[in-house]
């Protein structure tokens, strides 16, 4: 999924959007690796040394990975789990949103 976030990242880079990452490897150092090599320029927490059993995805009841979260811009969830060019539609009809607010 990485190439696509790249390209949403850098389409609407002028745009109400933000993309945030939770990422669950389990060691640090080895991410911060992966980070860079896969050129993830977009907010990625860590979720512990836990990985999946970390606090992050426990507080938002994640189940697996990965779980997408389209968030509007009042904070509620509107759609969960939706990709590629189900993405780009809800994304676009959120920024149609959040530009009418």
């Amino acid at each position: 999924m990485y190439p696509h976030e790249r390209s949403l990242v850098k389409k609407l880079a002028d745009k109400p959007f933000a993309l945030i990452g939770v990422n669950s490897d389990k060691d640090l150092e080895k991410l911060r690796g992966r980070v860079e090599a896969e050129n993830i320029t977009w907010r990625s927490f860590w979720n512990g040394p836990e990985g999946r059993g970390g606090p992050l995805s426990l507080e938002w009841d994640v189940m697996g990975w990965p779980t997408i979260y389209f968030i509007d811009g009042k904070g509620i969830i509107r759609e969960r789990n939706k990709r590629n060019e189900e993405m780009d539609q809800i994304v676009t009809a959120l920024l149609a949103e959040a530009e009418a607010l």
